[in-house]
């Protein structure tokens, strides 16, 4: 079972149901979803150079929400990135906005997500470069996560994190100490400070919209009572130990950079009783974390398309060091006072590779396929809107 069967019987009724609620983001992820390798979107006809198998295989919806076709994605992702890595400690950071500021966000997705990357990056490098910490520029690759296990809406960034950056002067590499990178808390704080102040400055400029029970916060004296108490309660950052060295860090990524709200391995059952599918309940403790829930067919696609990032919204950032701007020279100037040999020509992962593997290999004998007919895609006219 798949998510796209779960579109596909209920999706029709569904919509027709929430007409005039779904935003045309979303009907465009449910639509892609549903026709991804299928006729519907045309395909080839392969054969196999070894032992003459043949098959069809249909083309892939590419929709960064798919979760058919982000595995490729992340693999092509991380091949690209292979050659940023350091031979030093990395660390795992995660920032959380609290629930109040999460149900703002749902509203202002492409302001308030783009905040969370900006003062979460400016925390990090800010008590980074303070002397009694660590005193160094250091890069950060951020990721954004819009959901928990639930599927319900809960923002935060996963940050990827060298343990260690360069002087002031750019002269000499300053490690953090072994398992420590930065103080929690101190994070924590600047975290809360920084976004708040950044909120406020929104609202005084009128970039935000307010909907439903929270419409009463676009006038002023209501939105600041609404921020006394978040200027109050802990806001959460999180640190994990240190990876096991660089492939570690790979095989981290390649589940987290380009993962949907749930994946296909997740479903359980589609029966009477509605879509069933594996979670964790993070508040409980050892083996009773790991859960099943039962959703209505509507409220799983609910919670699905809670999560359809705005248009050309990158969700995946690199800052500091690692910003693309000037990755490579930075990267080079580190591996030089780590004293890493430069990576070959061959390596560098902006060029591409002199023997290409082929796109499709057969299951049986893994030879290349080679395409003996291309299949159209459906071009089946549709009525003008109405």
């Amino acid at each position: 079972m798949e998510v796209a069967d779960i579109f596909r019987i209920h999706g029709p009724g569904w919509r027709e149901a929430q007409r005039g609620h779904l935003s045309l983001a979303q009907l465009k992820v449910t639509s892609a979803i549903t026709q991804c390798r299928s006729a519907a979107l045309g395909g080839h006809v392969l054969r196999c150079d070894g032992c003459g198998t043949e098959q069809i295989s249909y083309n892939s919806c590419r929709n960064r929400h798919c979760p058919k076709c982000q595995s490729s994605a992340a693999q092509r992702w991380l091949h690209a990135r292979q050659a940023d890595l350091l031979p030093v400690e990395y660390y795992h950071v995660v920032f959380t906005l609290p629930a109040p500021v999460a149900d703002i966000a749902y509203q202002n997705k492409t302001a308030l997500y783009g905040l969370l990357f900006d003062v979460a990056a400016e925390v990090l490098q800010t008590i980074a470069g303070d002397a009694r910490h660590l005193g160094a520029r250091i890069g950060a690759t951020l990721v954004l996560h819009t959901w928990g296990s639930a599927m319900t809406h809960h923002p935060h960034v996963h940050g990827i994190v060298p343990g260690g950056g360069l002087s002031p002067d750019g002269t000499r590499w300053v490690a953090c100490r072994p398992g420590f990178f930065l103080p929690v808390r101190v994070l924590s704080r600047l975290f809360r400070r920084r976004f708040l102040e950044e909120l406020q400055r929104l609202h005084e400029s009128g970039e935000l919209k307010f909907f439903g029970e929270h419409e009463c916060l676009a006038d002023a004296a209501a939105f600041q009572a609404w921020l006394a108490p978040l200027r109050q309660c802990e806001w959460v950052v999180y640190a994990k130990r240190p990876f096991a060295g660089p492939a570690a860090v790979l095989a981290y990524l390649s589940l987290y950079t380009h993962r949907v709200a749930i994946s296909n391995s997740r479903l359980l059952a589609m029966d009477e009783r509605g879509i069933t599918f594996r979670w964790k309940d993070y508040r409980a403790k050892g083996r009773t974390r790991h859960k099943a829930m039962s959703l209505t067919p509507g409220e799983f696609m609910r919670r699905f398309l809670l999560h359809v990032l705005p248009p050309g919204f990158h969700r995946i950032r690199h800052y500091g060091l690692l910003a693309n701007g000037s990755r490579r020279e930075n990267l080079a100037i580190a591996r030089e006072l780590l004293r890493v040999a430069p990576l070959a020509p061959s390596e560098s992962a902006d060029e591409p590779s002199a023997t290409p593997t082929p796109t499709v290999v057969c299951a049986h004998c893994g030879h290349a396929m080679v395409v003996l007919q291309i299949l159209a895609r459906d071009c089946s006219i549709r009525a003008p809107p109405t």
